[in-house]
């Protein structure tokens, strides 16, 4: 596994295979090298890439099949990064669909995916950046093909958070929910690899990992990157990495490319940047996503952008018959319509007064509640004979909850939810006997995230300041640029790893074509 960032004491000598007679005692993320302290160049490479996840395998690969030499550096002792810790599905589609959603019957319009990303990422979306994505997301979804990935030409037509079978594609976000269904077609993108349980992770990073290996792309393991070399311009000629306890100096003729992941677990700069995550219950990520790469980026001037925002859920299914309940706060009021995906759930639990949450639904509903779901939140309350008596027992203002439930069974009787704008398909009226999970944050439910700002890059990967300049020699990928997804209030499954990916092909091009004639 990764080891935490740390700031070491560097010992700079004349000794072979070190960088010669540099005039500083650390070596830091936010101070960049000057080229003219470079006294020699102990590695050269066409293209260096930090970090081997699935960003860094998709930029290493492209890279190299477009004629350069490439370098891979990773302070973990394997190859994986946060893409082998996820499930690994890819949101893709557009382009009148990929060969699974068409074996399914499915058609699917690049400009539905394109107006439900949109939508889904509000005033943060990048439109040159959604637009490339789903543009591109069919030739991407034959790449991956092309690399050996697996897909079953089957649908799993079931509200899960992942497919546990190895069927391939589900809805992995809001696409049937309000207020996105009124926007674009709903179609299901989400590609679940061709893998029984949550193991699409390993599979597809082992995939990535022999398709590297293939090429011959050169793999430094245990090597942490420790800050650019830049000369007076501020172009970017290469990066210092420590290996084996010493500062080595590597060239990168075309460029640098950074996909060493985002900040989730740099308490600091979350405090700085994005302190409503704190609030949640567990990062997700390896070890190394302590901001680094975008921290190395800032120092040569390049801009980070929503950095205020993250990846949040609260999993509240399975079981699929939660979503009949509803989600209340401490004024015993209804937030977010139930049947929205389970990130843009949690992103609104975080933004409620006192940051109360409780579930209630007909105890029913709970199903195997306790041995299948993710959520672990804890029963705090049940009412048998009245509504009041679950309202006093959750400790909510009188009449609230009662008026809350009154008003939604009513609705619910005929069908409609004109409040929140739930579909037919998830409402029914909350009945006697009534049950109550505590969904508060911190109170032992299960809120995961991960951070979703980084450096501003173009489409093509490359790096840009805050004029919106391009940095010569700088690109970025993956979580450590600002790419497709901005917010968890409209975020989908796998738009992560397949933003990660096309990004990191998208950037591997890029600077394997840069100087490529020179």
């Amino acid at each position: 596994p990764r080891a935490p960032a740390e700031r070491v004491l560097s010992t700079i000598t004349n000794c072979q295979g070190e960088c010669m007679n540099v005039p500083v005692d650390k070596s830091s993320p936010s101070r960049p090298r000057r080229l003219a302290d470079v006294g020699r160049w102990d590695m050269e490479t066409d293209v260096a890439i930090i970090g081997f996840g699935g960003s860094g395998a998709a930029a290493a690969i492209e890279a190299s099949d477009q004629g350069a030499a490439v370098t891979i550096f990773d302070l973990a002792s394997a190859s994986g990064g946060s893409t082998a810790l996820s499930s690994a599905e890819i949101y893709m589609g557009g382009n009148g669909g990929t060969r699974v959603q068409r074996a399914c019957g499915l058609e699917d319009s690049t400009e539905d995916m394109y107006q439900y990303l949109m939508a889904a990422n509000g005033p943060l979306a990048d439109p040159d950046k959604v637009r490339a994505y789903c543009e591109g997301s069919l030739d991407h979804f034959n790449w991956l093909v092309g690399l050996g990935v697996p897909y079953k030409d089957t649908l799993y037509n079931q509200r899960a958070i992942m497919a546990l079978t190895d069927d391939c594609l589900l809805y992995t976000g809001s696409e049937k929910a309000w207020p996105y269904n009124r926007v674009a077609k709903p179609c299901p993108r989400g590609h679940n690899l061709q893998v029984e349980g949550d193991n699409g992770g390993p599979l597809f990073m082992k995939i990535m990992t022999e398709n590297v290996e293939k090429r011959g792309v050169k793999v430094v393991f245990e090597a942490r990157a420790l800050t650019l070399i830049v000369d007076d311009e501020r172009r970017v000629h290469g990066v210092v990495v420590r290996i084996d306890q010493q500062e080595r100096c590597v060239r990168a003729r075309r460029g640098v490319i950074l996909c060493a992941g985002g900040f989730a677990m740099n308490q600091e700069m979350l405090r700085k940047y994005s302190p409503l995550l704190l609030a949640a219950s567990e990062p997700i990520g390896n070890p190394g996503d302590t901001g680094s790469g975008i921290q190395m980026g800032m120092a040569v001037g390049a801009a980070a952008i929503n950095m205020h925002e993250g990846f949040v859920s609260l999993p509240y299914y399975p079981p699929s018959s939660l979503t009949w309940g509803i989600l209340v706060n401490a004024q015993g009021q209804r937030f977010v319509n139930e049947d929205c995906y389970h990130g843009r759930v949690g992103y609104y639990c975080l933004q409620q007064p006192d940051r109360r949450v409780y579930l209630i639904a007909n105890v029913e509903d709970f199903g195997d509640y306790e041995k299948t779901s993710y959520l672990g939140a804890k029963f705090v309350a049940t009412a048998e004979e009245s509504v009041a008596e679950l309202e006093s027992e959750l400790q909510l203002p009188e009449g609230t909850l009662q008026n809350t439930i009154e008003v939604f069974n009513r609705n619910a009787a005929e069908g409609v939810d004109p409040l929140f704008h739930k579909t037919a398909e998830w409402l029914k009226p909350l009945e006697l006997p009534l049950a109550a999970l505590d969904c508060t944050p911190g109170h032992g439910a299960f809120y995961p995230f991960f951070t979703l700002g980084g450096l501003d890059t173009l489409p093509s990967g490359e790096v840009l300041t805050a004029e919106r300049t391009v940095i010569q020699g700088l690109y970025a990928a993956g979580r450590t640029a600002c790419g497709v997804p901005r917010t968890a209030s409209g975020y989908a499954s796998g738009i992560s790893v397949g933003d990660a990916t096309f990004s990191g092909r998208m950037a591997g091009r890029a600077a394997a074509m840069a100087g490529a004639h020179d």
